[in-house]
Formats: structure tokens, C-alpha cells, sequence
């Protein structure tokens, strides 16, 4: 086990529970042709900055272990509760530690789970694990305005709509859209939302 390993404040396996979903940290058993097919779907991808390139299985498997090993970032697989399958991914991190906040990026890859109120509830427990177990002060998460569905997955999770960047990102059709930016601070948070 690498120090970064050791260091981590969730142990490997630990399971972070919620009442539709789970969280635990993601592995290279995870990396499947399943996972793979998530990146090249162009309906799943399409808010995803992975889809600019090619998301072999390889890359995956070399993305998994730099998280596994990273200091500053914590990947989680999204399994749902009734079934234990691994239906999407939420990263918490990079982590500026001198400042105590975070990036929140997140995607449901089953299309099948999409509209259950699984991201909301995953966002919660990730949430809940940077401000408990991290001690973070802040997270966040930048989201493409035509990407609703995300952003009222944030709020329903607690986080308040911050900014707007106008024209700031080029969607998968290749025009522009305003990047927003969704907050939450840790005294402003409740877990119960």
C-alpha cells in the first residue's frame, strides 16, 4: 500500500450508505467493458470532459489507479442499493488542502438510473464525507447550463447556484454555453436534504 494509500481517511472496501444508493472507493475490478461503454456513449459523455478523447479500456484502468494512489482526490463508485451494481462515479477532489475546498464531479452511467434521484443522493453522501471525514470548509461543482438535470440534482443536495461564466464551455455539438458554478459551505450544509 502506497502512503498516499495510507493516508486516505475511508479504508478500502468502507462503504458510505444511503438509502437508494452507496458509495465506496472505486478499484481496477471496476474498470470493465461496462464502465468503458458509459464513456463512449455519446447520450452519458456528453456533459463529460472525457469525451474529447477516446476512453479505451487502458485509460481507464490508468485514470482508476492515479486515483487510487492520489492524495487529493477520492473516486467513488455509485452502486445502487437494491441490485449492488456499479451504475456511475463521483470524485471528490482535486483538494486545495491549504484552503479546504474541493471539485464535486459526478455521472450516472446507467442510462436505466437516470431520473431516481441517484446523483442527488450520491452528492449527499459525498458531500457529507468531505465536510465529516475531510474536514473540507467548502465544495463545488461547475456544470453546462443546458445540463439540468445536474443542477437541480445539486440543489435538491444543498448546493446554491453561485456564478455563471458566460460562453465559457463548448458543448458536444460544439457550440457555446455558460459554465455555472453550484456551492455549499460546511456550516451552511445539512445531511438531511
Amino acid at each position: 500500500m502506497t502512503a498516499a494509500a495510507i493516508a486516505r481517511r475511508i479504508a478500502p472496501g468502507e462503504v458510505l450508505r444511503g438509502a437508494r444508493v452507496s458509495l465506496r472507493l472505486v478499484t481496477l475490478e471496476d474498470c470493465t467493458a461496462r464502465y468503458e461503454s458509459w464513456l463512449a456513449d455519446p447520450i452519458v459523455n456528453q456533459y463529460l470532459e472525457t469525451r474529447w478523447r477516446p476512453q479505451p479500456l487502458e485509460s481507464i484502468r490508468e485514470f482508476v489507479a492515479g486515483m487510487v494512489d492520489s492524495s487529493d482526490s477520492y473516486l467513488f463508485a455509485i452502486l445502487e442499493n437494491e441490485s449492488g451494481r456499479h451504475v456511475g462515479n463521483i470524485k471528490v477532489g482535486p483538494i486545495v488542502w491549504n484552503h479546504l475546498y474541493a471539485d464535486v464531479s459526478y455521472f450516472i452511467g446507467e442510462r436505466s438510473c437516470w431520473g431516481k434521484g441517484y446523483a442527488s443522493e450520491a452528492i449527499r453522501l459525498a458531500t457529507g464525507f468531505g465536510f465529516q471525514r475531510l474536514g473540507l470548509h467548502r465544495l463545488q461543482a461547475g456544470l453546462y447550463a443546458s445540463n439540468g438535470g445536474s443542477g437541480k440534482a445539486l440543489q435538491k443536495a444543498g448546493y446554491r447556484h453561485e456564478a455563471v461564466f458566460k460562453g465559457q464551455l463548448k458543448n458536444a455539438a460544439g457550440a457555446w454555453e455558460d459554465h455555472h458554478w453550484f456551492a455549499v459551505l460546511k456550516d451552511d450544509w445539512r445531511n438531511d436534504q
